[in-house]
């Protein structure tokens, strides 16, 4: 789930701390003052889409961990993928989109696109210091691998307050 900061903007990874984005001008080669738009064109650019495994929930604050489970409905990535046999991979920031992915979207795939690698990435939030920038810059380089290498492979995306929204926020 996006945080109040994203949510208030309309936009992906909108709080100022979020390393996602410096992730991305880093590993895109994208003017780190590019505005929204443009970095949006450089994801598409680089066959990357964006969407959310939660598609709405509650939650007080903008900490995953305050999310009410019985509250969460999920994207339909089942139908995306279905409807999108290019995609070749899915990359979850951080764990909780997995452990959303795995629980609540996974059983509902297709058999035949069961097998598509799934990658745990750790989180871009400010919220999951642990694990300096440069680390996580190199986790995140695995997004630009085709396909990504099996040994790393466990699970995958994250999440908006918009269900209805196409597999993307981007622009």
């Amino acid at each position: 789930m996006p945080g109040e900061a994203s949510l208030r903007l309309g936009q992906y990874y909108g709080h100022p701390r979020n390393a996602f984005w410096p992730i991305m001008s880093t590993l895109l080669e994208l003017a780190p003052e590019a505005d929204y738009d443009q970095r949006c064109a450089a994801l598409i650019a680089h066959g990357i889409a964006l969407w959310d495994v939660i598609g709405a929930c509650e939650r007080s604050g903008s900490l995953d961990s305050a999310i009410r489970a019985d509250s969460v409905k999920v994207n339909d990535i089942a139908g995306l993928l279905h409807d999108q046999p290019s995609i070749r991979a899915i990359f979850c920031n951080g764990g909780t989109a997995e452990r959303e992915l795995a629980r609540r979207v996974w059983p509902d795939v297709a058999r035949e696109r069961r097998d598509l690698p799934r990658l745990r990435l750790p989180s871009t939030s400010p919220a999951y210091a642990g694990m300096p920038f440069a680390d996580k810059l190199a986790a995140w380089r695995l997004i630009l691998t085709d396909p990504p290498p099996l040994e790393a492979l466990e699970c995958l995306v994250e999440p908006t307050t918009r269900g209805d929204t196409p597999p993307s926020m981007l622009g």
